[in-house]
């Protein structure tokens, strides 16, 4: 039944597109280039990040390109490093049409392999929306020029916000059931929690041993490990620094008497065996196959980083009704501190975005493709998918799913063959331009509460909350600078700064492991420590109290 709808509906937009243009695609944007069937254009797009690959023949790609003229196949990052498959792309000189480099666009920016897109910018109303004058301002690199587009946390009207995407503390729901609900505020309300469920609760029902507490530290991932102290001391995520808002003063995270205590606990956590001793050595698949058993009962994470792959497994084997999907909570190193987990307002990642490369035959049309991508049509395609299929509108407008389209979301081999979001270029949160649904529905409050399972309504009920959100609560964002880490994620050894923030990085993939395992805590935290100094932490702090300094001049500047 489902796919004759999507067969029809490609069949209507096939005719309607013959006569009339059918979409958003200009004629302008469809000349020119590699052309596929029926005449559809052909691009190509890499993405420095592991991702799950669709289909050739995936339903809502088709419509989106009967509708575009445009068909683009994703790559994902398989079997390297994110700095491996940028340096190869660099090396050979040849790139996909588009790009997101990650924390390597500044080396294709430098290496002269990205497309300068001011004078293009204009010619596109809904890319010319995505970003205010200021914030298009913010992402000019050293020549002036803008040469990506930050894809994520924009936000469309009113803020719609269910989902916590961000990091946190996370456990499973069945813990908290067992233990009947109690107040976790703090890092050891926490861990002891843990610590008795698992003494109590040893294996899953097929005799499997639970894991109490795991650490991702795969490559980049490496911040869940080593940047919990600043949410512990109740400051957001500003990633690479803590910025004292009274004194407008740039604070060094990794040496405070938090992080010590924050890592000593781990320690103490280790010896107790709650902490995973493969931690250290795993990889981010392993990591989310363990994720995906149900065994894990805690660790520190970003939503995004394991919701779309480890929750839809837990949903898939039904162990989401045994309590084993993860809610956050709101952790701070003592009692009775505000948190700031969660901040509301978007982000503009200055850092990294959606870029074409000087390999693109045909730069209108593939920014073309953009700009259709955000019109609302497309972007209800995307995220919402194929109405009556995978959402169904009620009497009043609203949008809505059934138990089986829900079910449908969760399936990987339904998503690979059928849903396409192309999730990793530029798209809209918030609410949709009919101002009454979520541009996703993981935005729309009573499709995001229907779907939830027994055990988490079950959680939420207990806690007064409706929402991962409302378990944390939400602060703005603090100031004008936030976050400094989109100008950490852009330093490189040409400063004395990025040499230091570069040795740092590698002191603490080094030694903080030691850390957590050592014997001696305070033997190892003092070896920690001296090898810290010796990457000359002060030039990076100064550097970014520069940066902090100019975000605050740069933001009065467009306040007056």
């Amino acid at each position: 039944m489902k796919k004759k709808v999507v067969s029809m509906l490609l069949a209507s937009c096939m005719i309607l597109g013959a006569l009339t243009g059918c979409g958003g695609g200009s004629s302008e944007g469809k000349s020119g280039g590699k052309s596929g069937d029926g005449g559809v254009k052909e691009f190509t797009a890499f993405f420095s990040v592991p991702g799950s690959e669709i289909n050739d023949d995936n339903e809502i790609q088709q419509i989106i390109a009967e509708k575009t003229g445009v068909k683009v196949k994703e790559t994902w990052l398989t079997g390297q490093t994110a700095e491996e498959a940028i340096g190869t792309l660099i090396a050979g000189g040849e790139y996909p049409d588009f790009v997101d480099a990650g924390d390597g666009s500044i080396q294709m920016y430098e290496a002269g392999a990205l497309v300068a897109l001011d004078d293009y910018i204009d010619k596109y109303p809904n890319i010319k929306e995505f970003f205010t004058d200021q914030e298009w301002d913010s992402l000019r690199q050293s020549d002036g020029k803008i040469y990506w587009i930050p894809q994520f946390s924009n936000i469309y009207g009113e803020e719609r916000t269910c989902t916590h995407n961000d990091e946190a503390f996370w456990i499973q729901a069945r813990v908290l059931e067992w233990a009947n609900y109690p107040q976790i505020h703090t890092m050891d309300q926490y861990f002891d929690l843990i610590e008795k469920y698992a003494k109590e609760n040893p294996t899953m029902e097929d005799g499997t041993p639970v894991i109490p507490y795991t650490i991702l530290c795969d490559d980049w991932r490496y911040f869940c490990l080593e940047n919990a102290p600043q949410f512990l001391d109740g400051y957001p995520n500003d990633g690479s620094v803590i910025v004292d808002v009274d004194n407008k003063k740039i604070v060094d995270y990794n040496t405070t008497d938090t992080a010590v205590k924050y890592f000593k606990k781990l320690n103490e956590e280790y010896k107790k065996g709650i902490v995973d001793p493969e931690s250290f050595t795993q990889t981010y698949d392993e990591y989310i196959a363990k994720l995906s058993t149900g065994r894990v009962l805690g660790m520190i994470d970003q939503w995004w980083d394991f919701a779309y792959t480890a929750e839809d497994a837990l949903k898939s084997a039904g162990l989401d009704a045994k309590g084993c999907q993860y809610v956050p909570l709101p952790i701070t190193i003592e009692e009775g501190m505000s948190n700031q987990w969660h901040n509301s307002g978007g982000i503009v990642h200055t850092s990294s975005g959606l870029a074409i490369t000087t390999s693109c035959k045909d730069v209108e049309g593939a920014l073309q493709f953009v700009d259709d991508l955000l019109s609302q049509e497309i972007h209800d395609l995307r995220f919402w998918g194929v109405k009556d299929v995978d959402y169904q509108v009620g009497d009043d407008g609203m949008y809505k799913k059934t138990p089986e389209m829900r079910s449908n979301d969760a399936d990987t081999a339904y998503k690979a063959s059928h849903k396409c979001e192309y999730s990793y270029f530029p798209q809209w949160s918030g609410t949709s331009r009919d101002n009454k649904n979520a541009m996703k529905p993981e935005g729309q409050e009573q499709e995001f509460y229907d779907g939830l399972s027994d055990s988490l309504k079950k959680c939420f009920m207990a806690y007064g909350v409706e929402t991962y959100v409302e378990m944390l609560g939400t602060t703005p964002a603090p100031g004008p600078w936030y976050p400094m880490y989109t100008y950490s994620q852009t330093m490189t050894t040409a400063t004395p700064g990025g040499t230091a923030w570069n040795l740092m990085d590698e002191c603490k993939h080094m030694y903080l492991p030691k850390v957590v395992m050592a014997d001696d805590f305070d033997a190892g935290w003092a070896e920690y420590m001296n090898a810290y100094n010796a990457c000359k932490p002060e030039d990076f702090l100064a550097e970014m109290q520069t940066e902090l300094d100019r975000r605050i001049s740069e933001a009065a500047k467009y306040s007056n």
